[in-house]
């Protein structure tokens, strides 16, 4: 509790006192730090848990230049930076959120409204201070209406666990199909190999290996309690996993696929092709269909993975990932966050909080998705409800609380790895309004005249500014 009240002591002083103190006085809680932005409300929260730190004004996105809704980290700090997209426009005591220009930063004009190119403005001297009480890292939180973090218990949430005596720190776990629901049938012990190999420029794309040998194991050696925090993504297999997979399967089967990377590349077809051939499956389509799967795991005599994956980083560099089981997958998930804090390991505790965004998803991705029902964001207990149904294998969650540290996060989504994720980032998921997705859907149901729609389209971009 000491140190609980002395970082809560430090934020005080920092906030009465902003020019006087260093970054390195706010280094304690840095990490554990929540940033929460309502474009409703052109309001900024700084949460210490449930704990309002400060609040401040600011001035978002205009129409046409949007802040993104979504969940997002400190990427960069840099006390001045100049816009490379608007005239050279100083931004003082700027904070990245994406590499493709959102960022919070100082600006002489915060009016009560949306007015930036797609930044969050700040006044000056919160913008100073703020800058002083984070590191790279700290978690930003963008939504309309505005959301507050709630202490959450759950079985599920991941807790601080001793490491290991003996024996490699699990460098190199076997991924595992997982029993979903009651049944008391054993896991099939068959492992389910996803392929390892790292994409060039989308370093998101990455496992622990290139092929079936074990990676050399790692010595065990303490757990330090400066580790750096873990940001874990649990979402729906994608085309991409699945990809993934089908590539090794077709490797093992003597098919030169070129590499596990998830790329539909020359040789890669070239491999799906011939598989047909040999299993007289239809040649034109889709290259990867239902029917090619079952085949292809069928001949490989391998289970199929279950419907989820777990993805971690640190140090916004890729660490692992492994299939998940969903259950229940024809509902969605949802959009949900939580953060850690008070990572206490030798009494293997912890304390979670958690956030649940709304997220609207398209009539197409939700049925690509496999998803018939859409979860409520609002109905009470939704971030314990979607932690329900994700069943992860004993020796992920082995792996993850060995290394767990003060400021992990956790993010469940349906949507998977968006194109905003990649060198140098966490995970960024960038989120879409109900009502918005709703009236899309509307509109594309019942078509505008064209010179309407001229008339009405608007530009979106982004820039830093």
């Amino acid at each position: 509790m000491g140190s609980v009240m002395l970082r809560r002591l430090v934020f005080g002083l920092g906030l009465l006192s902003a020019t006087m103190l260093s970054h390195a006085a706010f280094a304690e809680g840095a990490r554990t730090l929540q940033i929460i932005v309502s474009k409703d409300k052109q309001s900024l929260v700084v949460y210490d848990g449930e704990n309002v730190v400060t609040t401040s004004k600011v001035s978002t996105g205009k129409d046409g230049h949007t802040t993104p809704s979504g969940i997002f980290s400190v990427l960069e700090k840099q006390k001045y930076h100049e816009s490379n997209l608007y005239s050279n426009a100083p931004m003082p005591w700027m904070q990245r959120l994406t590499w493709s220009g959102i960022a919070l930063h100082e600006s002489n004009s915060v009016p009560n409204y949306p007015a930036s190119h797609g930044c969050v403005r700040m006044p000056g001297a919160f913008a100073k201070s703020l800058y002083q009480m984070t590191e790279r890292g700290a978690h930003v939180i963008i939504t309309d209406a505005p959301v507050v973090p709630q202490l959450i218990e759950n079985a599920n949430l991941f807790l601080p666990r001793k490491p290991l005596p003996t024996g490699p720190l699990l460098s190199d776990v076997q991924l595992r199909t997982s029993s979903i629901g009651g049944s008391s049938k054993p896991v099939d012990s068959k492992p389910v190999e996803v392929a390892m190999n790292v994409v060039p420029n989308n370093p998101s794309i990455v496992h622990p290996t290139t092929d079936a040998r074990p990676a050399p194991t790692q010595p065990v050696t303490a757990a330090k309690e400066d580790v750096a925090p873990l940001r874990i993504l649990i979402t729906r297999r994608g085309d991409r996993e699945t990809l993934m997979d089908a590539q090794v399967l077709l490797q093992q089967l003597g098919f030169d696929t070129g590499g596990g990377d998830g790329f539909a590349g020359p040789m890669t077809r070239s491999a799906i092709a011939g598989f047909k051939r040999w299993k007289n499956l239809p040649a034109k389509g889709a290259l990867v269909t239902p029917e090619f799967l079952d085949s292809l795991y069928e001949t490989a005599g391998k289970p199929r993975p279950p419907m989820g994956q777990i993805m971690v980083r640190q140090n916004f560099q890729p660490l692992f990932e492994a299939p998940v089981g969903i259950k229940d997958p024809e509902i969605a998930l949802g959009t949900h966050f939580f953060s850690v804090d008070k990572v206490e390991r030798k009494e293997e505790t912890a304390e979670w909080h958690s956030v649940t965004v709304p997220n609207g998803l398209s009539a197409a991705m939700k049925q690509r998705l496999g998803i018939t029902v859409d979860d409520d964001p609002y109905a009470p207990g939704a971030a314990a409800k979607a932690l329900a149904r994700i069943d992860i294998p004993a020796d992920i969650r082995d792996r993850i609380e060995t290394l767990i540290s003060d400021g992990s996060s956790l993010t469940i989504n349906d949507q998977g790895i968006g194109t905003d994720t990649g060198d140098g980032t966490d995970f960024i998921t960038i989120t879409q309004p109900v009502k918005r997705v709703a009236e899309a859907q509307a509109s594309i149901t019942k078509p505008q005249p064209v010179s309407q729609r001229r008339t009405e389209a608007k530009p979106r971009a982004y820039g830093l500014y």
